[in-house]
């Protein structure tokens, strides 16, 4: 691939202008099941902005930017594969949610009656 614009790698520019996730699923040839895209995808999405940011990929190659992002959003999936987007937390909406109480562990007998 080659380089568009020498502050970004082309891939970066081609995941701006992706309109949905499995776009970014397809750019970056990661395998998904449909069914867990369908519950969390702005979840997934999002995850894999976190990741991004996390890193400076300004000096990387393309090649190497590709790879990463292609990393990135295989474990922002797997993420969810093994969580739910409300255990996860991300969106205000989520963050701002009364947690549910935990079951109490142990119920008295005489509370039974």
């Amino acid at each position: 691939m080659k380089e568009t614009n020498m502050s970004e790698p082309a891939v970066l520019e081609q995941l701006k202008k992706a309109s949905c996730a499995e776009e970014f699923f397809a750019l970056l040839g990661v395998e998904y099941d449909p069914k867990v895209v369908n519950v969390a995808r702005l979840h997934i999405l999002r995850r894999m902005g976190q990741y991004l940011f996390s890193e400076d990929l300004a000096e990387l190659d393309d090649a190497t930017v590709t790879q990463r992002c292609k990393d990135f959003l295989e474990r922002a999936y797997q993420d969810f594969l093994t969580s739910t987007p409300i255990d996860e937390r991300l969106f205000k909406v989520h963050k701002d949610a009364v947690k549910p109480a935990a079951p109490p562990s142990l119920v008295q007998l005489n509370v039974l009656k």
